[in-house]
Protein backbone atom coordinates (compact mmCIF):
# COMPACT_ATOMS: atom_id res chain seq x y z
CA UNK A 1 0.00 0.00 0.00
CA UNK A 2 2.99 2.23 0.63
CA UNK A 3 3.70 2.56 -2.74
CA UNK A 4 0.76 4.24 -3.95
CA UNK A 5 1.11 7.44 -1.22
CA UNK A 6 3.68 9.48 -0.13
CA UNK A 7 3.56 11.77 3.03
CA UNK A 8 6.58 13.74 4.44
CA UNK A 9 7.10 16.67 6.65
CA UNK A 10 10.15 18.12 6.19
CA UNK A 11 11.98 21.47 7.33
CA UNK A 12 13.69 21.60 3.55
CA UNK A 13 12.08 23.32 0.80
CA UNK A 14 9.19 20.94 -0.72
CA UNK A 15 9.91 19.36 -3.97
CA UNK A 16 6.94 19.96 -6.03
CA UNK A 17 7.85 17.93 -9.19
CA UNK A 18 8.91 15.07 -6.87
CA UNK A 19 5.12 14.82 -5.54
CA UNK A 20 3.81 15.04 -9.18
CA UNK A 21 6.15 12.28 -10.40
CA UNK A 22 5.30 10.19 -7.40
CA UNK A 23 1.10 10.43 -8.21
CA UNK A 24 1.76 9.95 -12.12
CA UNK A 25 0.95 6.84 -14.02
CA UNK A 26 0.34 6.35 -17.99
CA UNK A 27 -2.87 5.60 -16.67
CA UNK A 28 -3.44 9.04 -15.78
CA UNK A 29 -4.84 12.12 -17.68
CA UNK A 30 -5.25 14.23 -14.81
CA UNK A 31 -2.91 16.30 -12.07
CA UNK A 32 -3.70 18.14 -9.63
CA UNK A 33 -1.26 20.08 -7.50
CA UNK A 34 -2.41 22.28 -4.35
CA UNK A 35 0.14 24.87 -3.04
CA UNK A 36 -0.35 26.76 0.41
CA UNK A 37 1.79 29.12 0.35
CA UNK A 38 2.25 31.48 2.82
CA UNK A 39 0.24 34.88 2.12
CA UNK A 40 0.99 38.46 3.95
CA UNK A 41 -2.11 38.57 5.97
CA UNK A 42 -4.72 37.08 8.29
CA UNK A 43 -8.25 38.42 8.98
CA UNK A 44 -6.95 41.64 8.31
CA UNK A 45 -3.88 41.78 10.06
CA UNK A 46 -0.91 41.89 8.49
CA UNK A 47 1.65 39.03 8.28
CA UNK A 48 5.53 38.82 7.43
CA UNK A 49 6.31 35.52 8.76
CA UNK A 50 5.66 32.13 10.14
CA UNK A 51 6.63 29.48 12.00
CA UNK A 52 5.02 26.07 11.56
CA UNK A 53 6.24 23.39 14.31
CA UNK A 54 5.01 20.19 14.27
CA UNK A 55 4.23 17.14 16.90
CA UNK A 56 6.87 14.32 16.81
CA UNK A 57 4.15 11.81 15.63
CA UNK A 58 3.23 14.12 12.79
CA UNK A 59 4.76 11.95 10.21
CA UNK A 60 2.66 8.53 11.26
CA UNK A 61 -0.32 11.37 11.41
CA UNK A 62 0.04 12.14 7.62
CA UNK A 63 0.79 8.95 6.06
CA UNK A 64 -2.16 7.76 7.86
CA UNK A 65 -4.31 10.30 6.14
CA UNK A 66 -2.40 9.32 2.79
CA UNK A 67 -2.82 5.59 3.24
CA UNK A 68 -6.73 6.14 3.53
CA UNK A 69 -7.59 8.39 0.82
CA UNK A 70 -5.44 6.64 -1.22
CA UNK A 71 -6.96 3.12 0.17
CA UNK A 72 -10.82 4.51 -0.22
CA UNK A 73 -10.02 5.99 -3.81
CA UNK A 74 -7.88 3.78 -5.34
CA UNK A 75 -5.48 6.86 -6.37
CA UNK A 76 -1.92 7.52 -5.87
CA UNK A 77 -1.56 10.35 -3.43
CA UNK A 78 1.20 12.54 -2.08
CA UNK A 79 1.25 15.24 0.77
CA UNK A 80 4.60 17.18 1.96
CA UNK A 81 4.10 19.39 4.50
CA UNK A 82 7.16 21.85 5.81
CA UNK A 83 7.34 22.91 9.08
CA UNK A 84 9.94 25.94 10.97
CA UNK A 85 10.71 29.34 9.74
CA UNK A 86 8.93 30.43 6.64
CA UNK A 87 8.35 33.60 4.77
CA UNK A 88 5.70 35.52 2.74
CA UNK A 89 5.53 32.90 -0.79
CA UNK A 90 6.93 29.85 0.56
CA UNK A 91 5.19 26.98 -0.04
CA UNK A 92 4.22 25.25 3.18
CA UNK A 93 1.90 22.54 1.70
CA UNK A 94 1.78 20.28 -1.52
CA UNK A 95 -0.44 17.92 -1.87
CA UNK A 96 -0.87 15.94 -5.40
CA UNK A 97 -3.28 13.48 -6.67
CA UNK A 98 -3.33 11.79 -9.94
CA UNK A 99 -6.31 9.69 -11.78
CA UNK A 100 -8.01 8.94 -15.23
CA UNK A 101 -10.14 11.86 -15.11
CA UNK A 102 -10.21 15.41 -13.86
CA UNK A 103 -13.36 15.69 -11.85
CA UNK A 104 -12.09 12.68 -9.29
CA UNK A 105 -8.91 14.42 -9.39
CA UNK A 106 -10.00 17.77 -8.18
CA UNK A 107 -12.32 16.04 -5.71
CA UNK A 108 -9.93 13.81 -4.17
CA UNK A 109 -6.95 16.44 -3.74
CA UNK A 110 -9.46 19.22 -2.11
CA UNK A 111 -10.56 15.83 0.07
CA UNK A 112 -6.76 15.14 0.94
CA UNK A 113 -5.94 18.97 1.58
CA UNK A 114 -8.67 18.64 4.10
CA UNK A 115 -8.21 16.08 6.17
CA UNK A 116 -4.27 17.14 6.49
CA UNK A 117 -5.04 20.17 7.41
CA UNK A 118 -7.59 18.03 10.46
CA UNK A 119 -5.60 15.67 11.06
CA UNK A 120 -1.88 16.24 11.02
CA UNK A 121 -1.09 17.95 14.64
CA UNK A 122 1.18 20.95 12.77
CA UNK A 123 0.68 24.42 14.64
CA UNK A 124 1.32 27.61 12.89
CA UNK A 125 2.99 30.86 14.41
CA UNK A 126 1.90 34.29 12.69
CA UNK A 127 4.99 36.63 13.13
CA UNK A 128 2.31 40.03 12.56
CA UNK A 129 4.18 43.17 11.36
CA UNK A 130 3.06 44.99 14.39
CA UNK A 131 5.60 43.00 16.49
CA UNK A 132 3.01 40.17 17.93
CA UNK A 133 2.50 36.52 17.45
CA UNK A 134 -0.46 34.80 17.56
CA UNK A 135 -0.67 30.64 17.39
CA UNK A 136 -3.23 29.74 14.79
CA UNK A 137 -5.82 26.44 14.87
CA UNK A 138 -4.75 25.37 18.66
Amino acid sequence: MADRFFALITDEPIDRAGAEAFVMTPADGALVVFEGVVRDHDHGASVHALDYESHPDAQDFLAAVCAEVSEATGLRVAAIHRVGALKIGDVALVAAVAAPHRAEAFAVCGQLVDLVKERTPIWKRQHLAEGTTEWVGL
